[in-house]
């Protein structure tokens, strides 16, 4: 049968509003085989309301710019296939609800650059030039997992400390970030402890890592599959604890900042 025989129609439920607030509108939508929802909300943008804002860019689920929240659980809508769906269901497509609507799916994400300037940068070690770097492959695979984050930020979106209480905004930066530190705190090559940065200290202090109780639905959202509470936010936990409650551990950072004042 060919895709075009099997088409059928969908109803589409889509969030339209903007800052000043909105509400749902019901459409009927024809469905091809092999579609996902970004193809929907295109056909609707083509067919039936050429004004519905939404943003998009590669529609390959790399760029990270289409998400969106359908039937209420953060998603790519280029990466949300109809077959998922029963014909008969209603698909809801909403904004992220974390973030401020600018204009029907769109939101504005400024929130997250501006965590991401919070966090201080990897400090190259020194004596060393860019291409003298040696790291074993074992400490490489274990960076590589974080850097596959195409900045979505649908765990962001889902972490309930922000989502649910807007006052923790300010003090909390959110699994993405916290995912960052954890990176570059492992990294065996990143030299901010020989600078007195302690990314650990920081991690607690200023970006909210205490906020975070390991729920994992940062994890279950994430559409490159990063286990970001059990590879990052639970080391880096554990850490900081050993750090600050650890005598051991205590007393051989006293001497380290003793020797570097000597």
């Amino acid at each position: 049968m060919s895709a075009q025989s099997d088409a059928y129609k969908a109803h589409f439920r889509i969030w339209r509003g903007d800052a000043d607030g909105g509400g749902l509108e019901d459409f009927r939508v024809e469905v091809n085989d092999g579609e996902v929802v970004l193809d929907i909300i295109h056909r609707l943008q083509a067919t039936q309301v050429p004004d519905l804002a939404v943003r998009w860019n590669c529609k390959a689920g790399k760029c990270g710019s289409c998400s969106a929240e359908i039937n209420g659980r953060p998603k790519l809508m280029c990466m949300t296939r109809m077959s998922v769906f029963e014909r008969d269901e209603t698909v809801t497509v909403t904004p992220m609800r974390t973030f401020p609507v600018v204009r029907d799916l769109v939101t504005d994400v400024s929130f997250n650059y501006a965590k991401a300037r919070e966090i201080p940068s990897f400090v190259p070690p020194p004596g060393l030039e860019p291409g003298e770097y040696r790291m074993r492959q074992e400490d490489v695979g274990r960076s590589q997992e974080f850097r596959k984050c195409i900045e979505c930020f649908l765990c962001q979106d889902t972490c309930h400390v922000v989502r649910d209480h807007e006052e923790n905004k300010s003090a909390f930066a959110g699994p993405r970030f916290l995912m960052r530190i954890a990176e570059l705190d492992m990294h065996p090559l990143d030299a901010a402890p020989e600078t007195g940065l302690d990314r650990k200290r920081t991690a607690q202090e200023n970006h909210g890592l205490g906020h975070c109780n390991i729920t994992k639905c940062c994890t279950e959202v994430c559409p490159e599959h990063i286990r970001i509470t059990d590879n990052a936010l639970i080391p880096l936990k554990e850490r900081s604890v050993d750090r600050k409650y650890d005598p051991l551990v205590w007393l051989g950072s006293k001497i380290r900042r003793r020797n570097r004042t000597d």
